[in-house]
């Protein structure tokens, strides 16, 4: 049977990423009126599932819950096509999205968003999967109640764990937490180099994170004490052993330990990091630190081109096309001009 042949597998994730959406035609897209980005969208390959919605809804609402159906079944798809070898890996990777599924959740509970408007955009009511999802926003009014109802999930522990009066931002940080530790302990008992070279991209993303949260402490004048705490284990520019150094000296103690490494553009980070400074934003930063993932990610895929990393690849960038195609959607309907756009996608 040919879907649980690998290199079958690795030719049709390698043939989904070459339809992706390319810089040129998302340059397009920018410059087009919200009812022609409706068309467009669904022109690209999304035609089945904006037809699917077009008899309830319009608009962004639209195209945001035909973008997301249409991932949520690419997801999967990749996954069930896997055969044994691979599919571990793969699945390592894919079980993010049901964490930030958990954190859409979390979110609409927080920010009292009614259930008609999740299931109409972030998680389509279409889509049975989502039901339970759903469920929890409807049922609860707060982030303890749902932590409650998520509990028999495997990052429901550690949900449970936040304090009663918890933040948002500490139920987020404990989801992140449990999926890098849950994420690296099962990289660590696999065999071979695509599992190595996932936990090393794995520990990127990790440094990437709690740069931007020393980068976000210092800016809001956050103690080193409390810096620390916000701070995920795993990553390699900025080790565990080396967190006493930033409660130390927060910032200062970070942009050494980052020019102290040979496996860190510097110089890069540097011109990024002025150019937020300059900008009062770090969307710079955040935009390079994801170049630097995917250029990983490629590597990685070319090294070993008949294993779970090109797949994985493939995945990473169709997340990011519907993620680009989104922003492009609900930023004409706010309003924003094509240049914004352009600095945010291109």
């Amino acid at each position: 049977m040919m879907l649980g042949n690998t290199p079958y597998v690795v030719a049709r994730a390698k043939a989904r990423r070459q339809k992706l959406a390319d810089r040129a035609r998302l340059r397009q897209l920018i410059n087009q009126s919200v009812d022609q980005l409706t068309v467009a969208v669904a022109d690209i390959g999304y035609r089945e599932e904006i037809d699917l919605y077009a008899g309830r809804l319009s608009g962004g609402d639209l195209v945001e819950a035909g973008l997301t159906h249409n991932l949520e079944h690419e997801l999967t798809e990749m996954v069930n096509m896997a055969d044994s070898r691979i599919r571990p890996l793969i699945e390592v990777y894919t079980s993010r999205f049901e964490y930030q599924n958990a954190k859409a959740v979390l979110r609409a509970i927080h920010n009292e968003v009614s259930v008609e408007e999740v299931g109409n955009t972030i998680l389509p009511d279409i889509n049975d999967a989502n039901t339970p999802w759903l469920k929890v926003v409807e049922s609860c009014d707060n982030l303890r109640s749902a932590a409650v109802l998520l509990r028999r999930k495997s990052f429901g522990p550690a949900l449970g764990r936040v304090p009663e009066d918890g933040s948002l931002s500490a139920y987020e940080d404990a989801l992140d937490r449990h999926y890098y530790s849950a994420s690296q302990a099962t990289l660590n008992r696999s065999r071979g180099a695509p599992a190595r070279m996932l936990a090393r991209l794995f520990s990127a993303e990790i440094d990437h994170k709690n740069i931007i949260n020393i980068l976000e402490a210092s800016a809001v004048g956050l103690s080193n004490e409390q810096l620390v705490d916000l701070l995920i284990p795993g990553g390699r520019l900025i080790p565990k052993r080396a967190f006493s150094i930033i409660a130390t000296s927060g910032r200062a103690g970070m942009m050494d330990l980052l020019r102290s490494g040979d496996k860190f553009d510097m110089s890069g980070f540097e011109a990024k990091l002025s150019e937020a400074e300059a900008k009062r934003s770090l969307d710079a930063i955040i935009t390079w630190m994801k170049e630097r993932e995917y250029g990983m990610m490629q590597r990685m895929s070319y090294l070993h081109p008949v294993s779970a990393l090109p797949i994985i690849h493939y995945i990473a960038m169709k997340v990011q096309e519907v993620t680009d195609l989104r922003l492009i959607v609900r930023g004409r309907l706010a309003g924003l001009s094509a240049e914004i756009l352009e600095a945010h996608v291109l």
